[in-house]
């Protein structure tokens, strides 16, 4: 199972440097990778933060909320953020050394509850961590 991390859905959904990258891993999966709750959130966030510096219209935003929602809908498999899940991620957050945020320490903490055996980002820290929990780190 494959678990996929916003930073890899932003680019699939929204040019960015790493997009080429992103649609080429997503158009080789041959299975549905597994997102969670937090993703539907995080996404939307990201999207948000890129309307109000302005890197986005509002109406690109429309259009990249639909390509999201189409994804979620068939392209992706969308589990639920257990409480445990919760308590996990703050207990990954409090170990400061590896320096994770809340919101990857929440992806790990769901995809280790899940039973996935690999995740998909493009952030070092996150990728670092997850190989630190015996996740492979899926090629982008």
């Amino acid at each position: 199972m494959i678990y996929l991390d916003t930073s890899v859905v932003v680019p699939l959904l929204v040019p960015e440097p790493r997009t080429a990258d992103a649609k080429a891993w997503y158009a080789r999966l041959e299975e549905v990778p597994v997102g969670s709750d937090w993703l539907l959130s995080e996404f939307t966030s990201a999207i948000a933060i890129k309307v109000r510096r302005g890197d986005l219209t509002d109406a690109t935003a429309k259009l990249v909320y639909k390509e999201f929602d189409l994804l979620a809908a068939g392209g992706l498999r969308v589990i639920p953020v257990s409480r445990a899940a919760f308590r996990e991620a703050a207990h990954l957050a409090r170990q400061h050394r590896h320096g994770l945020r809340a919101a990857d320490a929440l992806h790990l903490a769901v995809a280790l509850e899940a039973g996935a055996n690999s995740i998909a980002t493009l952030d070092a820290i996150m990728a670092s961590n997850a190989k630190r929990m015996k996740l492979k780190v899926e090629a982008i």
